[in-house]
């Protein structure tokens, strides 16, 4: 997979596919938009991978075949723009308020979520390796419709990084206790997903530097699962960190980061993680200054850099920053461009 630069644009979830998950026109050109704006590598918000699991509202689904053939025309015409693209894929689990009732929840433990009140089924090993296989099968359609590798969602307290995180992950099993256990359902759909397509097709993971509640995940917990899932053969790792609660400052959308020492704020972790991994590092949050990024890349051993709300804003951004790194972006750092409507920049919507 070769890009032409080291800028990502990591996966957002856009609220603009159709509610059987199905990508739509509005949802393509975006896509398009940001390709012909200069990033290497995209990945578009994250997608379910089983039918009975749409953890929010708008969210691109890769769960059945009839989800291939719009894909594939989309992934053409990013190619045709000169840029990759990857598909982020998770399991939401019980970080859902979207139509919860009635629905089955899987969840590495009966652990009630802090900030939805939901409080899944507790896997069995069945229930396991039934989600392994819809990994693994699911990535098998992500090739199929042309994405260049896919990605394994595990941050931010979705299904994967409950596994990870004590507070979520309270198993006596092969699944809990130790980091080896707790990282083991990951080691598996990366075996499964080789399995379905062989050694050559990408997989890379975004996972959590820390969870940054008490009792979660550590960041020396998460250094161990990140050399695992190196000897493993992973191809990226994605830093990212933090969960959904109802306490704002373990939010991962950091807001208001327009000073420089408040930016690019998980560097310190990802620099570790690229020190002790062979496998490319991708720093991700508030990072926004170019040339902060140059230097970034010159003292660390950290590859590649990924953007969203500077993306969401300008989708040209890259293409600016080839002009003139020293442009400034003309985000605010606000998160009011998530909105129910669909992510849309407030610069972009006040003007309209």
């Amino acid at each position: 997979m070769k890009l032409r630069n080291r800028l990502v644009r990591s996966a957002t979830w856009e609220r603009m596919a159709d509610e059987r998950g199905h990508l739509t026109p509005r949802l393509e050109q975006t896509l398009l938009r940001i390709a012909e704006g200069g990033v290497a590598l995209i990945f578009p918000g994250y997608a379910f991978v089983t039918a009975q699991e749409q953890p929010n509202p708008g969210m691109m689904g890769i769960h059945d075949d009839a989800c291939v053939p719009g894909l594939r025309g989309m992934t053409d015409e990013v190619h045709e723009r000169g840029a990759v693209i990857g598909l982020q894929m998770v399991y939401g689990g019980s970080l859902t308020n979207y139509r919860p009732e009635g629905r089955l929840i899987w969840g590495p433990s009966a652990v009630t979520h802090p900030l939805t009140g939901v409080t899944p089924q507790a896997m069995s090993h069945e229930d396991i390796a039934a989600l392994v296989e819809a990994f693994a099968l699911a990535a098998g359609r992500a090739q199929r419709a042309g994405f260049d590798c896919v990605q394994l969602h595990s941050s931010h307290g979705y299904l994967l990084s409950q596994f990870l995180s004590p507070v979520f992950n309270r198993r006596e099993d092969d699944y809990g206790g130790s980091v080896q256990n707790r990282c083991r359902i990951h080691l598996e759909i990366l075996a499964g997903i080789r399995q379905e397509l062989g050694e050559n097709y990408p997989v890379l993971i975004k996972i959590n530097c820390e969870d940054f509640i008490p009792g979660g995940l550590t960041a020396t917990d998460s250094l161990e699962a990140c050399r695992l899932l190196d000897q493993a053969g992973i191809s990226g790792i994605e830093i990212s960190g933090g969960m959904r609660t109802k306490d704002p400052e373990t939010f991962f959308i950091k807001p208001h980061i327009l000073k420089p020492e408040q930016q690019c704020y998980y560097c310190p972790y990802a620099a570790e993680v690229a020190q002790k991994v062979s496998a490319p590092v991708i720093l991700v949050g508030g990072n926004r200054d170019a040339l902060m990024l140059q230097n970034i890349l010159d003292d660390t051993a950290i590859s590649y850099f990924s953007l969203s709300r500077t993306i969401i804003s300008e989708p040209d951004l890259v293409n600016k920053w080839r002009e003139d790194p020293t442009h400034k972006p003309r985000c605010l750092a606000c998160n009011k461009c998530f909105d129910p409507e669909g992510h849309i920049c407030i610069l972009d919507r006040k003007q309209s």
